[in-house]
């Protein structure tokens, strides 16, 4: 499995590399970031890593055994103890439990490192492959929401550090 690091500065051109390369496979199940997104990357990595710093979110990479960045894990808008997980594993590494494995890892450490006591998620429901990685890391639906346009589930885990 990939080992879950922390975003760096040093990560910026591995993860521009990563988004660019699966920006068509993740435009079918989830809305594209836009060409501003790729155009602006440098000043927007350089944003994240300071609202990381300050503590407002706390983003991670997963890099495999050759060292190429497969997918990523954020845990975003942090306070009162809870955050919004968001994640995406790259086409290559898709359907072999690396999005399920990296979540319960960032589950863990949410708990442990960063002192959360719960986590929120959010799919669309033509998303069935992360709405079952929820599920299969504790993750309850809480009810319905629309996302981007689209009918989706709202999702709820405690207990963290279980």
């Amino acid at each position: 499995m990939p080992n879950l690091e922390r975003l760096r500065a040093d990560h910026a051109d591995a993860l521009l590399a990563f988004e660019r390369a699966n920006r068509g496979y993740f435009a079918r199940s989830i809305p594209d970031r836009g060409d501003a997104y790729f155009e602006e990357f440098a000043a927007r990595h350089k944003a994240l890593l300071a609202e990381q710093d300050a503590g407002l979110c706390h983003f991670h990479v997963l890099v495999d055994e050759d060292g190429e960045l497969v997918g990523r894990v954020n845990l975003v808008d942090v306070a009162a103890g809870c955050a919004e997980l968001g994640y995406r594993v790259g086409e290559s590494a898709a359907g072999h439990g690396v999005a399920t494995a990296a979540v319960r890892d960032v589950c863990r450490l949410a708990g442990t490192a960063y002192g959360l006591v719960s986590l929120t998620a959010r799919a669309t429901l033509d998303n069935p492959a992360s709405r079952t990685v929820l599920e299969r890391n504790g993750f309850t639906e809480t009810g319905p929401i629309t996302l981007n346009g689209r009918p989706g589930v709202r999702y709820l885990r405690t207990g963290l550090t279980d």
